[in-house]
């Protein structure tokens, strides 16, 4: 079965897409909180999905938005010390949260291995905070998220991996098979750290839009095989799916293998356009 995306933009270097991506992000926020007041993200961690952080701290547009009304989700975080520099809290922390006047009580990470007793905990924890946060959320009409275990996710970003991995769903592990829950643990994660905590897929695809941002030649097969419709438990990424929006931004070497169908005389894919 084919898969269509909303947009496929191509950029010519990764620079070029963090940059893009940051303003496309800060625009993003803006209109959100234009219509409602506030926003929220989803954010990841990776080179890419950390550089794009740092690239909305250091440009001038982000005084448009109002940092202290935008709450901050992860979509998956490694279960280590909080001070750990690879979590991606903390690396977010440095890039983006830290730089900015950004509310406090706003920002939910995913319990630590001070806060959890086991991955497992951690899981539960992140889960809890999740549907309190939709319990107390006040939102206008039609703006509500579609599971009341979940508040509104106007942007959830994510990173793609080499073996098209998603958040810290893996394919073919149990990760991207779970169904009914929110949150799931990840025991035995093909590259470490093994202990993780993720979103499933399922919840993942509650978001308004889902945006993946994906870089280098390694990645061009997973690219490659998540836009020409691969299963989502072989190629997670192909599972990822916004509810008004599914956004691939990428760079020229991760673009290598796409299908024909997907890339037009100038090598940019549709919808590559500000929206």
């Amino acid at each position: 079965m084919s898969y269509s995306p909303n947009g496929v933009s191509i950029h010519p270097t990764v620079e070029a897409l963090t940059t893009a991506t940051a303003a496309r992000l800060i625009t993003k926020l803006v209109d959100v909180q234009s219509r409602r007041g506030v926003a929220t993200v989803v954010l990841t961690g990776g080179t890419v999905g950390i550089a794009v952080l740092d690239a909305v701290a250091t440009s001038p547009a982000r005084v448009a938005v109002d940092w202290s009304k935008v709450n901050f989700w992860w979509g998956d975080e490694r279960f280590l010390p909080t001070d750990s520099s690879d979590r991606n809290a903390a690396q977010a922390q440095l890039a983006l949260l830290s730089r900015l006047p950004v509310s406090p009580e706003r920002v939910h990470p995913v319990p630590s291995t001070e806060e959890a007793a086991s991955v497992a905990d951690a899981a539960s924890e992140y889960a809890r905070a999740l549907a309190a946060e939709a319990a107390g959320e006040k939102l206008p009409a039609g703006f509500e998220s579609i599971d009341p275990r979940l508040p509104r996710f106007d942007v959830l970003l994510l990173g793609v991996g080499p073996d098209a991995h998603i958040a810290s769903l893996f394919p073919e592990m149990a990760g991207i098979r779970t169904t009914g829950e929110t949150v799931v643990s990840v025991l035995n994660a093909p590259k470490p750290p093994p202990e993780r905590v993720s979103l499933t897929l399922e919840a993942i695809n509650t978001a308004e839009e889902v945006w993946l941002t994906v870089a280098g030649e390694d990645k061009a097969g997973a690219v490659g095989l998540a836009l020409a419709g691969a299963g989502p438990v072989q190629v997670p990424a192909a599972g990822a799916r916004g509810r008004t929006k599914t956004r691939w931004l990428i760079d020229q070497a991760a673009a290598s293998q796409l299908p024909e169908r997907l890339l037009d005389p100038e090598g940019t894919g549709p919808g590559s356009e500000e929206d």
